[in-house]
């Protein structure tokens, strides 16, 4: 690379959370690696590190997505999460993706186009974004799928994992599913990465999705998890418990020292003076900003040593406030082990969902794996 602002994934840690995740939930069938959005950031790239790690399905939220992965692996079942337009259907066909079925006209339609395709049911238990919520309706595509047009799974996205609105959820899941026998369905997956520790395994699920936990993330770390038991005790609430998921991070995001200007008092920095000077100070330059990173801010990176203060932000570079042992061509981290990305998160007031998923396809991958690096262009 040229410029040396990059994303760094470390497959062996992604491949070690997979581990973890399969050796605590062992009981699963099917372990779906969600890979919507480039991956949660991380790239396509990931895809084949995630399958010798255990993962044996693949989800997507479009065909262009689902498209990319085939490009990646020829063999791995890919499942697109949302519906597609009917004029997607044969490109998916041709290319052994599965698609989501969530609605009667839509499967009708589907049968009368000729295709070899699989297909997944999907219900809505109240997220009231996609999924059928008439049992007989489900019933109808149940009994005409055929050789064909092929049943292979019925699914539902949780919008909690816990208390009141989980049972209503489940309670709403099967009733819709009432008048079939999930037991003769291939494949059943309700959890996901946020929902998976937070109740036993639900009997007649053979299948789980994960997203965000492959990277790093769980649903409670235990440093967070003692500051929410505060909050709840003041608050009355029922603690949460911490997540028993010892999981590495993934990803980190690097740039390096570009320039280091000296700004006098009474001088500013960036348009219209983003930066007032009242002493004698240095700025780093860095070559990154927010067409490389949508949620960048005055938040803080860590460079020689220490937590630094962003001041200036601009579409293509960033300053920081330095001192005197910084130098030009310093390694520069915006997130990682120093500033974790939960830290930088709760910097620029997001989920680390948002976080992640926010540095562009302008900023090349780089993929760490026996000691290799391979960089990767999106």
């Amino acid at each position: 690379m040229f410029r040396k602002t990059y994303l760094e994934i470390d497959l062996e840690a992604l491949q070690y959370n997979i581990a973890q995740i399969r050796e605590k939930f062992p009981d699963y069938r099917y372990y779906f690696g969600v890979v919507k959005a480039n991956a949660y950031g991380a790239g396509i790239h990931s895809v084949n590190a995630m399958i010798k790690a255990g993962i044996n399905y693949i989800a997507v939220s479009s065909l262009e997505e689902a498209l990319s992965v085939r490009k990646e692996n020829r063999k791995i079942p890919i499942l697109i999460l949302e519906p597609i337009c009917f004029e997607g259907l044969r490109i998916a066909a041709e290319n052994g993706i599965t698609v989501t079925v969530d609605n009667r006209e839509y499967f009708d339609k589907m049968l009368s186009a000729g295709l070899n395709i699989r297909f997944h049911i999907k219900v809505d238990c109240g997220m009231n974004r996609f999924g059928l919520t008439d049992r007989t309706d489900v019933k109808y595509i149940v009994d005409n799928a055929n050789d064909s047009v092929s049943l292979e799974g019925v699914f539902t996205q949780l919008s909690s994992g816990a208390g009141e609105r989980y049972g209503k959820q489940m309670a709403l899941f099967k009733e819709r599913t009432s008048l079939i026998d999930l037991k003769k369905i291939k494949i059943v997956h309700i959890d996901r990465s946020l929902t998976l520790e937070q109740h036993k395994k639900i009997d007649f699920a053979n299948g789980v999705r994960l997203g965000i936990v492959m990277y790093g993330f769980s649903k409670m770390p235990p440093e967070i998890s003692v500051k929410r038991k505060i909050l709840n005790k003041l608050t009355g609430k029922k603690p949460s418990e911490p997540s028993s998921l010892k999981l590495k991070n993934v990803i980190s995001f690097y740039t390096e020292v570009l320039e280091i200007k000296r700004v006098a008092p009474g001088e500013s920095a960036g348009y219209g003076g983003m930066f007032d000077s009242k002493s004698d100070t240095l700025i780093a330059v860095m070559p990154y900003g927010f067409a490389d990173f949508s949620l960048i801010g005055k938040t803080q990176v860590f460079i020689g040593g220490k937590k630094r203060n962003i001041v200036v932000n601009y579409m293509d570079v960033t300053s920081a406030v330095v001192d005197g042992t910084v130098n030009i061509g310093d390694k520069v981290e915006i997130f990682g082990d120093n500033i974790t990305p939960r830290d930088a998160s709760r910097q620029a007031g997001v989920n680390v969902y948002k976080l992640i998923t926010s540095v562009t396809n302008r900023v090349p991958r780089v993929y760490i794996e026996s000691g290799n690096r391979t960089e990767v262009k999106y």
